[in-house]
């Protein structure tokens, strides 16, 4: 019987992964109990741009736990978490944003972008 050596690194990556996989279930436990509790209230009483900023704060939170925790960061959420809090603010402000024409161009950037960042 022959043991398998198990590296550091090896078991870091995996912990890692672990851990990215929980950090990714309580970002989608809290947009779900959001999505809840937002049609609890009325909606009369949630003004525009509170589901928007809410997914933005989730989205960026993640990824803010990811950079604590030396997972790596992914820049589409991050870009999306952006967008979100930005037309959020713009609806909480009475601004109409053109949010599919912006998704666009943050999707176009990033598979232009993202090669130039990545590591070798």
């Amino acid at each position: 019987m022959s043991t398998h050596e198990v590296s550091p690194q090896d078991l870091q990556t995996s912990d890692k992964q672990v851990l990215n996989k929980r950090l990714e279930t309580i970002g989608w436990a809290l947009f779900l109990i959001m999505i809840g509790g937002i049609g609890l209230v009325p909606k009369e009483q949630v003004p525009d741009g509170v589901w928007s900023i809410g997914v933005g704060l989730i989205m960026l939170g993640l990824n803010a736990a990811r950079y604590y925790y030396k997972i790596k960061m992914s820049t589409f959420t991050i870009g999306l978490g952006i967008l979100a809090l930005i037309t959020g603010v713009a609806d909480l402000a009475g601004v109409d944003l053109p949010v599919f024409p912006i998704l666009l161009i943050l999707i176009g950037a990033n598979i232009i972008l993202k090669p130039l960042f990545e590591k070798k």
